[in-house]
């Protein structure tokens, strides 16, 4: 015979039971929790590291190319001063030479109207003749050096067409005669040969 005390379920005990099971599963949950907090704490720092690590890797990678583009700029600033300064040296006398010019054309104007023929000119043009030499000597000592393209093709770029002459016996396009010559400074035109050109 079952003894009816066993089967009376007590609802005291039973109300206990249920908080100890509770009790138990918020241990096991609360357990579980900071294990997943801890493992989150530990991942963390590292991501943390590694995102400042990136960071910085990116800060410096921007300063090193900052760094260059100075230094490339620095050199240009350089090497434009530094032809600054030739060009100054080259080309500072530029209006010097061209005022210079003016005396050798005549000199040349001057031996063009003494007949060669004369015997009592002729000491007077020789004396023309050694003075015009000496002067172009000293210019081209400066590297001021004459255009005179005579039997020349036509160059647009040192010649200035004053007018065109029709002349079977020369290629078209080349210099016949030079009305006043040309002179360069350093290679730059400084003054462009006037001349007459066959067609």
């Amino acid at each position: 015979m079952v003894d009816k005390k066993d089967d009376v379920v007590d609802p005291v005990a039973d109300v206990e039971q249920q908080n100890e099971n509770a009790a138990t599963a918020e241990a096991v949950d609360d357990d579980t929790s900071n294990g997943a907090e801890e493992q989150l704490a530990e991942l963390d720092p590292m991501a943390a590291l590694q995102a400042e690590v990136e960071s910085l890797n990116q800060q410096l990678a921007d300063a090193k190319d900052q760094a260059l583009r100075a230094a490339a700029e620095a050199q240009n600033v350089r090497r434009r001063a530094e032809k600054d300064v030739e060009n100054a040296h080259k080309f500072g006398m530029e209006k010097f030479c061209r005022e210079l010019l003016a005396v050798v054309d005549n000199l040349e104007r001057a031996q063009d109207q003494i007949s060669a023929d004369d015997e009592t000119l002729k000491p007077l043009l020789e004396g023309i003749e050694l003075t015009q030499k000496s002067f172009i000597d000293v210019l081209a000592k400066f590297s001021l050096e004459r255009v005179d393209p005579v039997g020349e093709p036509f160059d647009p770029q040192l010649h200035q067409a004053m007018t065109m002459v029709e002349n079977p016996d020369m290629e078209p396009n080349t210099v016949m005669d030079v009305m006043q010559k040309g002179y360069t400074l350093h290679g730059r035109l400084l003054r462009p040969a006037m001349v007459v050109v066959s067609k």
